[in-house]
């Protein structure tokens, strides 16, 4: 895949997204523009149903728009075939999405290093890069811990940990910080932030209206599927 480098990340230009028709109509994203500059954590703040998902999910390449044009690191997924869509997804983004989706069964440095594996990296190869991941992430103590044995946050944590260990360029996380009540969303953020800083990414996260903007270098609130900067 080619691309040309530039400083903005993700580029949203006019993009709509509607499920179903008629009277029935669900209009997700109504021409909706902006642009992620590089190296910044981003928050995507909005009620539910205001169209978060919905557009991390066409950044991320798990769904097309209906009209408009969405690039993410020069490259723009939509116009790319299968094989292509799965290359980018899988070296130059990492998905965290609200279920961690551990596997039960390995352990934390297992689960991390799982997507490594499917790449065919060596084991030795693979230990340093998990091992620096969980200390980033808080759980350094944790590695031959099974997810049961973990706080709904710790697993979060685990599942970021996960989603960098390949090294992408941009982060997409789908409300992180899990759901309300959890008691955790402006702590999970600032380690967002530190993650972001850390590993010289770009992070496109979406937040809850209640969820401090104080992390994210720059905020963008949706509502009704219209996006409007702060």
């Amino acid at each position: 895949m080619s691309q040309v480098a530039t400083d903005t990340a993700v580029r949203v230009e006019n993009v709509h997204r509607t499920y179903g028709s008629g009277a029935a109509a669900v209009h997700a994203l109504r021409g909706v523009s902006s642009e992620v500059p590089r190296g910044e954590l981003v928050a995507l703040r909005g009620c539910p149903g205001a169209g978060r998902s919905t557009l991390l999910h066409l950044v991320g390449g798990l769904d097309a728009p209906d009209a408009g044009r969405i690039t993410v690191d020069g490259l723009e997924p939509a116009a790319l075939d299968e094989d292509a869509l799965l290359e980018l997804r899988r070296d130059r983004i990492g998905l965290l999405l609200p279920s961690a989706g551990l596997v039960p069964v390995l352990t934390v440095a297992e689960n991390v290093a799982a997507p490594l594996r499917l790449r065919g990296a060596p084991a030795h190869g693979s230990e340093g890069r998990v091992e620096r991941l969980l200390s980033l992430v808080g759980l350094a103590g944790h590695t031959t811990s099974r997810p049961a044995d973990l706080s709904a946050g710790q697993r979060r944590s685990a599942a970021l940990a996960r989603a960098l260990v390949h090294g992408p360029a941009l982060l997409i996380a789908d409300e992180p910080a899990g759901p309300p009540g959890a008691g955790n969303g402006p702590a999970f953020l600032e380690l967002l932030r530190a993650v972001v800083r850390a590993e010289h990414l770009t992070a496109l996260v979406a937040a809850r209206d209640a969820d401090p903007a104080g992390p994210a270098d720059r905020v963008l609130e949706l509502n009704d599927g219209r996006l409007a900067a702060h």
